[in-house]
């Protein structure tokens, strides 16, 4: 499903994120949760499971998705940084890793239920509150700062 540009007043956004450590391990989720007035939600949790990180951040969109419904969203763009989830969901010919297609199939399912759905990808650095948070639930601080780039001669 795509989001038209019309009546963006009822666009939700999310921001998702997972981690999982070590990876595989225990898994964090994350999102950050914008309604269309702007009022915002944050989602921080771990799960009991064992996983890696792809299935972290595919759990984080599952949630922020059913939270959405819950509050009676109809139109949602999510965000997530990682960029194989974003491909899975956006493509029907790639196959999904076997191990996570259920994973996958469930957060197509929920995505169907919204009369218009986009999931993005953004870069790591634009999708930080929502690694905050999927880090914060494993006990861990914020990833830091990468280390800027030295100029060769």
């Amino acid at each position: 499903m795509t989001l038209s540009a019309s009546a963006p007043e009822r666009h939700w956004t999310v921001h998702c994120d997972g981690s999982a450590m070590p990876n595989p391990g225990r898994m964090g989720i994350g999102a950050v949760i914008t309604q269309p007035d702007g009022t915002r939600h944050t989602l921080s949790q771990a799960t009991h499971a064992i996983g890696c990180n792809n299935e972290a951040e595919l759990r984080a969109l599952t949630l922020a998705l059913k939270e959405l419904r819950a509050r009676g969203a109809s139109a949602v763009v999510a965000y997530s940084d990682n960029s194989i989830l974003v491909e899975q969901l956006g493509a029907t010919d790639v196959r999904p890793i076997a191990r996570l297609a259920p994973l996958y199939d469930d957060a197509r399912a929920l995505l169907g239920e919204f009369e218009e759905a986009l999931v993005q990808w953004i870069p790591r650095h634009r999708n930080a509150e929502a690694d905050a948070l999927a880090r914060a639930a494993l006990g861990m601080g914020p990833k830091p700062p990468p280390k800027p780039w030295k100029k060769r001669r």
